[in-house]
């Protein structure tokens, strides 16, 4: 089903390390507004979508979603790549270094795992498609927030790329959303007839 290109979606550079940011930035890996849960609600509500075009578009985003993943990955691999375990603990990342070193763990901001109540399926497109818009808004805020919290003009030019990707997918899901309204009035207007 899926291609995978060994490239990032963007390129990625920081300036210099920065763990604080690095911590910051665990929110949008594995935090309930991030690229994972982003991901996995995609791909699994493209099962229940009665349309086929709003099922292929579940499923590009979701696999996009997969590529931020990696980009966000990779920047915090690279914020914190050179440092100590004093300076992971300085930076409130002691507890992260005692379980996982310098590996990446689903987690948000705060070091609280990833979980499955983060998504939603409700398999109604209507209940779905307003929760993916919602879904994306407050990623989109989540960005522009650690946007403010760093000086680095590598590090704000991925997180602009990504909030803007998140401001498509916004609009793509709005798009999705007036036209599965359209087809249930149509459906119910026919029901109606044939009665």
């Amino acid at each position: 089903m899926w291609i995978y290109e060994k490239t990032l979606e963007i390129p990625v550079r920081v300036s210099k390390p920065d763990l604080r940011m690095a911590k910051f930035l665990t929110t949008v890996y594995g935090g309930p507004d991030g690229e994972l849960s982003a991901a996995l609600r995609y791909l699994n509500q493209r099962y229940t979508m009665p349309n086929k075009r709003i099922k292929a578009l579940l499923t590009d985003i979701g696999t996009e979603e997969l590529g931020h993943m990696e980009v966000v990955a990779t920047l915090i691999y690279k914020l914190i790549k050179d440092a100590t375990p004093a300076q992971m603990k300085e930076a409130g990342l002691g507890e992260h270094y005692a379980d996982h070193d310098k590996a990446l763990f689903y987690t948000d901001a705060h070091g609280v795992p990833w979980t499955a109540a983060y998504i939603q399926t409700k398999g109604d497109p209507i209940a779905d498609l307003a929760d993916n818009i919602a879904a994306e808004e407050k990623s989109r805020a989540t960005y522009q927030w650690l946007i403010h919290l760093t000086d680095d003009p590598e590090l704000i030019q991925v997180l602009k790329y990504l909030r803007g990707r998140e401001i498509v997918h916004s609009q793509r899901f709005r798009e999705a959303f007036f036209i599965m309204e359209e087809e249930q009035r149509a459906s119910k207007a026919k029901k109606e007839d044939d009665l």
